[in-house]
């Protein structure tokens, strides 16, 4: 019988405004220096900026399958490791002190990493353009990954709603692998067991931030309880309803929230003058975060024009975020 996810007594919610991402990759390294650093982790990037349009991390991982249709479980593709990107060492003390013609050790070349396609995206000069996308563990309300594990061993933390695994219980099945549809659990082939993101619930339980959020130099990110009313993720998500999750026709429920770019590039003309349209293709930002995305940006527009105007929006200071505590966890208790 299938292991379904306990309701927890609160959800721990996070949303990214991908208006102020700007492809720094500090959340990465927050997260990369934290967490996955041992052995048989090398590949495993639990948190990652991706260029969208582009290939992802990892590769092609939106048409791996997965998560649900029509209420049922589905399995999908387990990535194979040249989709992630074999890890690979710069040879930087040859090439640049000793004259060595090769970059890299060891050899052959690499043709994959994380991010191998980062800042392409899509379309010709000048009408080109991409944005970023950060991703992580979405701490479903009903994790795909729970539900097919044989053996029990996810669970979702009754106190923040958090999906674990159990390092414990875990016998290396990889059904959550297959079943995610995000593609962030990852096989640690040395341990024999499933690793994923924690949401830094060791810092959570002391009231600070996870990682990834107090390190955004950008102040694209926010954290939060989604029954706190007073938190920016509860006005971002329920009062204004401008984050929407990643891909919910997966049907996981997600508990990572987006606020759709709206203040990229216009198109130009050959003579070099601006059109009304955008460089970001409407139908990509539909496909990403469904039909919704049209309301929403129709509202960040209507609110930006208002502070514009010098009149008030709440919408638009909380994403503005002044300071950076009023973006994170409160309260805990």
């Amino acid at each position: 019988m299938a292991t379904m996810a306990k309701s927890p007594k609160r959800q721990l919610t996070y949303v990214t405004d991908l208006n102020k991402c700007i492809g720094c990759q500090t959340c990465t390294v927050a997260c990369k220096s934290l967490w996955t650093t041992g052995p048989g982790q090398d590949y495993m990037y639990w948190r990652n900026v991706e260029t969208a349009p582009g290939l992802g991390y990892p590769r092609n991982w939106q048409s791996k399958g997965g998560g649900y249709k029509n209420g049922e479980l589905q399995k999908g593709k387990i990535p194979p490791m040249i989709d992630y990107g074999i890890p690979f060492e710069f040879d930087y003390a040859g090439r640049l002190f000793e004259g060595k013609k090769g970059r890299v050790r060891p050899s052959p070349t690499p043709r994959s990493a994380p991010n191998w396609d980062e800042d392409q995206g899509a379309g010709d000069y000048p009408n080109n353009s991409f944005f970023y996308l950060p991703r992580m563990c979405n701490h479903c309300t009903k994790p795909a990954c729970l539900e097919a594990c044989p053996n029990e061993a996810i669970y979702k933390r009754e106190q923040d709603g958090l999906v674990v695994i159990n390092q414990d219980k875990c016998k290396g099945a990889q059904a959550c692998v297959q079943s995610c549809p995000y593609a962030k659990p990852y096989f640690n082939p040395l341990s024999n067991k499933a690793n994923k993101c924690i949401g830094c619930f060791p810092r959570v339980e002391q009231g600070v931030a996870p990682a990834c959020v107090a390190q955004c130099v950008g102040r694209a990110m926010h954290v939060g309880f989604i029954d706190d009313q007073n938190s920016s993720v509860y006005k971002l998500i329920k009062k204004y309803q401008v984050a929407l999750p990643l891909h919910p026709e997966y049907g996981t429920e997600p508990n990572v929230f987006y606020i759709p770019p709206l203040l990229g590039p216009r198109m130009e003309t050959a003579s070099g003058e601006l059109t009304p349209d955008p460089k970001i293709s409407m139908t990509q930002l539909e496909q990403l975060f469904g039909k919704q995305v049209r309301e929403v940006l129709t509202t960040l527009q209507r609110e930006r024009e208002k502070k514009m105007n010098g009149m008030a929006s709440e919408l638009m200071d909380v994403l503005i975020g002044r300071r950076s505590a009023d973006m994170m966890i409160s309260p805990m208790t």
